[in-house]
């Protein structure tokens, strides 16, 4: 089973590091990463996607807390979310499918963010089955290149806030 995990840590060079060696170190694949600065510049915020049981996250989560720079940890898939990811892709834009990638590209609300004689590079965001769901169409077109950020992901708000 897939676990969205909320990781808030210390600022610091190697943090990132130490994170993710404990990871490699007892063989849990991480699937996606993004870390970024919080309000607090001392503080950021670690999105990780990891697969497994219970009992392997629940290893995972009592691991990170034993780390010292590790301030606190959320395993998001207990509790509502909100859940974004960006997908940069460059696409064949030749005369004749030049309308239909745009076609797409609108149905989606994504953008174009560069365009060259024979290719747009297209920026979507949304879910991950959103971002799955673009590619699968657009790939019979000719999908020349493919980055994606990785998830993001916050708590929805209880509704008494």
């Amino acid at each position: 089973m897939k676990h969205t995990l909320s990781v808030l840590l210390q600022n610091k060079p190697g943090v990132l590091s130490r994170v993710t060696g404990l990871f490699s170190g007892r063989g849990f694949n991480i699937e996606s990463l993004c870390v970024a600065e919080t309000l607090d510049p001392t503080v950021s915020c670690m999105t990780v996607v990891s697969k497994g049981d219970v009992g392997v996250i629940e290893q995972i989560t009592k691991q990170l807390h034993k780390l010292i720079d590790v301030i606190k940890v959320t395993d998001l898939s207990d509790v509502p979310f909100v859940e974004r990811e960006m997908v940069l892709l460059r696409v064949k834009a030749e005369a004749s499918t030049r309308a239909e990638v745009l076609r797409v590209i609108d149905i989606f609300r994504g953008k174009v963010v560069d365009v060259s004689a024979r290719s747009y590079a297209i920026e979507v965001t949304g879910s991950a089955s959103k971002i799955e769901a673009v590619i699968d169409i657009l790939r019979p077109i000719g999908i020349k290149e493919i980055v994606r950020t990785g998830v993001i992901t916050m708590a929805r708000a209880s509704k008494n806030k």
